[in-house]
């Protein structure tokens, strides 16, 4: 089957109103437009430089992450660490059509991407309305161990220090996953009708880095992270 019909049929399955849309009622599924990409534009992201006026050390490397922060609780990021059973999508809503996780402690097991996540975004037309279905070839949710759902900026520091807890990196191995792993690198280009994460992967990178240079502190802030509405 194409790639294209492939993936038009596993998001008019998820869409209830989809099914009543005249454009999927023809024969077959209409030509696909070219693309218009309506999301906002990127959010700006502080260099490293721009930290440079705050003196006390600690408190740069605390002010850098708060930075970061911008980044990993941006729902492009977000939504494939989340604390529960399904990932997210959208505005932080639960995936549909429903999917698993992989239960580690019973050996259930979850729900295979690649059914509809293919190796790259993939453009379609649905009810008038330009979308793309996302897709990487390694597309996949991140380990509880990874969960940032719910969570303060400080909270997710912490988190991702622990080698225990962040797949098993120090931190140089931290800042090559978030400076150059191209999985990671799709939050920055999302596909059509998605806003794309704060500033870009290098900037993101440099402000790693500038933090562990700085000793890698985390800001003091613990509990629940209230995320603004994002599209």
């Amino acid at each position: 089957m194409p790639i294209r019909h492939f993936v038009l049929s596993c998001v008019v399955a998820s869409s209830v109103g989809a099914l009543h849309s005249p454009v999927l009622a023809q024969s077959g599924p209409p030509p696909l437009p070219p693309i218009s990409d309506t999301s906002p534009a990127p959010q700006n992201l502080k260099s490293p430089a721009e930290f440079d006026t705050i003196a006390d050390k600690d408190a740069r490397s605390r002010a850098l992450f708060t930075e970061i922060g911008k980044v990993l609780t941006h729902l492009r990021c977000m939504n494939c660490h989340p604390a529960g059973a399904h990932p997210l999508q959208g505005a932080g809503r639960e995936h549909n059509p429903p999917v698993w996780r992989a239960d580690t402690q019973t050996g259930a097991i979850g729900t295979t991407c690649a059914q509809c996540h293919t190796q790259a975004n993939v453009p379609l037309h649905e009810a008038a309305t330009y979308k793309s279905v996302p897709g990487h070839p390694r597309w996949g949710l991140a380990p509880l161990s990874m969960a940032w759902e719910g969570k303060s900026v400080g909270d997710i520091c912490r988190q991702i220090k622990d080698p225990k807890l962040n797949g098993g990196r120090d931190l140089a191995l931290l800042h090559e996953h978030i400076a150059k792993d191209d999985l990671v690198a799709w939050g920055w280009d999302p596909g059509a009708g998605r806003q794309p994460a704060p500033g870009n992967q290098e900037t993101t990178g440099k402000l790693v880095q500038a933090w562990i240079d700085t000793g890698a502190q985390c800001p003091e802030n613990t509990g629940a992270l209230e995320v603004p509405p994002q599209r």
